[in-house]
């Protein structure tokens, strides 16, 4: 599946300043560059007085508030999850497993970060159409690990796409090559994300954005295969099944969907048709797949 990275940092729109011929966006850039939180407020204030409309003016108060919210703790602990980590081993030098980590970890100052999230909402509400606000406003989210409204922010942009027919722009305004598919293609990255955290309880976030989807894009075939993901996960296999045969119609050389087809199959404990899609899998997938295709009609053949 096709991921999208989406940047926290957005750019600034080109307003001059005429006393020294910088834009407010080198000016902020220039500030952000030094740790000089105290000239980019001042910077932001007098931008707000010369135009208070500009829509770079609402990414640079979020940028700040963000920036300004986030610290850096040093944690002693057990559970580094992966992050850079120093490990703390025992004095007897027999012993070959560290005692404990010391890791690095961010914390947000929810006041600071609440008021970035306020400006955000403003510059959403002035200009609807610029995903970068939308996006990073779902990336702080979940940053901060709060799911339920990351969900809802993702909803609301898949929402606001029918309305604004995907009439998407970016920074300085600028419109997207190809909107629709970037803003699915990015909305499917967060959905691995919620799948990544390996969370059960997130499986109906998962369901309520796949739907949301294929509301709008009926046939769009990652949205499918997701939603069969959880149902399957859910062992609800004939309600996968249903979500898995469209996307065959779509697209029938589509690996991956052969793959889940025949994995429903299996877990439904319907052998035959198992093979069958896994056997199809052999035939249109990558190496990986097909050797992993390979492997369970040795085992469903067994039987």
């Amino acid at each position: 599946m096709k991921k999208q990275t989406t940047m926290l940092i957005f750019g600034l729109a080109l307003i001059f300043n005429q006393a020294n011929g910088q834009t407010f966006k080198q000016q902020f850039s220039d500030l952000d560059s030094k740790n000089d939180t105290v000239g980019q407020k001042e910077l932001l204030q007098n931008w707000e007085k010369t135009d208070n409309n500009d829509p770079e003016l609402y990414v640079a108060y979020f940028n700040y508030y963000v920036n300004l919210s986030r610290n850096e703790i040093i944690t002693l602990g057990q559970n580094p999850e992966g992050k850079d980590v120093l490990q703390i081993m025992d004095q007897d030098t027999t012993k070959k497993e560290p005692v404990g980590f010391i890791y690095s970890d961010t914390y947000y100052n929810p006041d600071l970060l609440s008021k970035g999230f306020d400006w955000i909402n403003k510059g959403i509400e002035k200009h609807p159409n610029r995903l970068d606000m939308r996006f990073g406003k779902i990336y702080m989210f979940g940053q901060i690990e709060d799911y339920e409204n990351f969900t809802k922010e993702i909803i609301k942009t898949i929402d606001f796409s029918e309305i604004n027919k995907n009439k998407w722009t970016w920074s300085d305004s600028k419109p997207l090559n190809d909107p629709k598919n970037f803003m699915l293609n990015s909305i499917q990255d967060y959905q691995i994300q919620l799948y990544d955290t390996e969370n059960d309880d997130l499986l109906d976030n998962m369901k309520r954005i796949a739907e949301t989807v294929l509301k709008y894009y009926p046939d769009h075939i990652e949205s499918l295969s997701n939603l069969s993901v959880v149902l399957m996960l859910q062992n609800q296999y004939d309600k996968a099944l249903e979500q898995l045969l469209k996307a065959e119609k779509i697209n029938p050389e589509d690996y991956i969907v052969l793959s889940n087809i025949a994995q429903a199959y299996n877990l439904k404990g319907d052998t035959k048709n198992a093979i069958k899609y896994y056997e199809l899998t052999i035939k249109h997938g990558d190496e990986h797949t097909r050797q992993y295709a390979i492997e369970q009609v040795k085992e469903l053949e067994k039987k």
